[in-house]
């Protein structure tokens, strides 16, 4: 299994890159607030017990995912330095159990870029950060634009670029197969 482990600041299009990957890879998403939503309907957000059962759930998914093969997942991530190495390690290390591959990409855009994408209704409408003071609290609590350490990682400023661009260039530079989704049939006939 590959795994596209996207990671950059809040707004910095990491979902709609995403998007563009699986469109032309066939790849599988799963973005971070599948699972922050889920624990967000039970637990407040950002406890100590909320982290744990977060990282637990991602760690049990992406296993079984890399059990069962799946040609590649893209997963969506902000990195805070001092916080998620844990959680990265062992993500490689579950992945790479199984023979699978995780593929570090950062996207990052210059903040003033960043503070008009926050404010999108898709972001809303997703129950992301979506308000610019927000942003810069996080931002001000935070260096979002850090790589993570320890993990080589392609790092793409999308300021100007489209997604497709975006998309292009990683799956030219990990060398993704495009649309693994449309393989051959087996050439064998069925006797129904």
């Amino acid at each position: 299994m590959k795994l596209l482990f996207l990671y950059g600041p809040p707004a910095s299009g990491k979902l709609t890159v995403a998007e563009e990957v699986a469109t032309q890879t066939g790849f599988k998403v799963f973005h971070n607030h599948l699972t922050i939503d889920l624990y967000k309907s039970l637990f407040e957000f950002g406890t100590d017990h909320f982290r744990r059962l977060l990282a637990e759930t991602r760690l049990y998914i992406f296993e079984e995912a890399a059990k069962q093969q799946l040609p590649g997942v893209i997963f969506t991530f902000t990195y805070l330095k001092g916080r998620h190495e844990p959680f990265i390690s062992k993500l490689v290390e579950v992945v790479e159990k199984y023979s699978g591959e995780v593929d570090f990409v950062q996207l990052y855009c210059q903040p003033e870029e960043l503070e008009r994408r926050v404010q999108t209704a898709s972001r809303k409408k997703h129950q992301k950060l979506w308000d610019i003071e927000g942003l810069r609290t996080m931002m001000a609590q935070q260096d979002l634009f850090l790589l993570i350490p320890g993990q080589q990682s392609l790092s793409i400023d999308n300021t100007t670029l489209s997604p497709q661009e975006v998309a292009h260039q990683i799956i030219a530079h990990y060398q993704f197969p495009h649309d693994v989704t449309s393989a051959p049939e087996s050439s064998e006939q069925s006797t129904t």
